[in-house]
């Protein structure tokens, strides 16, 4: 399966973010992708009132997404803000085309470091998969990184692993993101793919905007592509056969005890 990662730098103007994604499916299409994945946050960058933009699922932002998917014959995912509980929102990764049209609501919201997601973003309640192809893919997002459960449950029946992320800047920031995309894969013994913001080389303060560093990693922890801080698309071929490789030298799911 051939896999896009598009490394974006998103704005505030989720107009102006569906131009770069129409442009970014265009480009990854050409190119023989099948899956077209962005970073979370895609619609909109952190560091702004999120409310005024999220939208439903069934709404004009999420349906312009599906309409260039099946325009260009690709399912895309990409991070959104969906309506949430309380007037805050949900962090919502949708994945539409192909006759796909859901969301992952990320469930381990970013309290760290300073910054309080919870206070804007009510927390999702249950791992997403989807297939395509025949392939099961599982999601997850930015903070979900340290959290090696998810991998687990989702590497149950998924042998590709979709990370999306828009990861905060700091000391020691972007080391912590490389080791966990890379121990995350060796825990499922699945494919991570991770995608991240671009560094967007401004201050939006406290707000996580992305270092880049997207990354193909292969089930057992080797990074076979990375991009670094600047925007750019990744084209991966993954081989399925290397995770039934993978599982049948490395056994840890079926030698898990917890």
């Amino acid at each position: 399966m051939r896999i896009a990662l598009c490394q974006i730098s998103s704005t505030a103007d989720p107009l102006d973010n569906l131009a770069t994604i129409r442009a970014r499916v265009a480009e990854a299409a050409a190119r023989g992708a099948r899956v077209v994945q962005f970073p979370e946050a895609a619609q909109c960058r952190f560091g702004v009132p999120l409310t005024p933009v999220a939208e439903p699922l069934d709404g004009p932002w999420a349906t312009a997404v599906r309409e260039i998917a099946d325009e260009h014959g690709v399912v895309v995912v990409a991070g959104m803000f969906t309506p949430g509980e309380g007037g805050r929102v949900a962090n919502t990764t949708l994945v539409t085309g192909a006759g796909l049209h859901l969301g992952y609501d990320k469930i381990h919201l970013f309290d760290a470091f300073g910054f309080r997601e919870s206070d804007t973003v009510t927390p999702g309640g249950k791992p997403v998969t989807f297939e395509v192809d025949g392939t099961t893919i599982g999601l997850a997002t930015c903070y979900d990184v340290r959290f090696p459960e998810l991998f687990r449950t989702l590497a149950d029946t998924a042998p590709v692993i979709l990370l999306g992320a828009s990861w905060g800047a700091g000391p020691g920031k972007a080391d912590q993101w490389d080791l966990l995309v890379r121990a995350r894969a060796l825990d499922a013994t699945s494919w991570v793919l991770a995608c991240g913001q671009a560094d967007p080389d401004a201050d939006h303060g406290s707000a996580p905007t992305g270092i880049g560093r997207s990354a193909v990693v292969d089930p057992l922890g080797a990074v076979r592509e990375r991009l670094e801080g600047a925007p750019g698309t990744l084209v991966s071929d993954v081989d399925l056969d290397l995770v039934r490789e993978a599982r049948e030298k490395l056994p840890v799911l079926a030698n898990r005890r917890l």
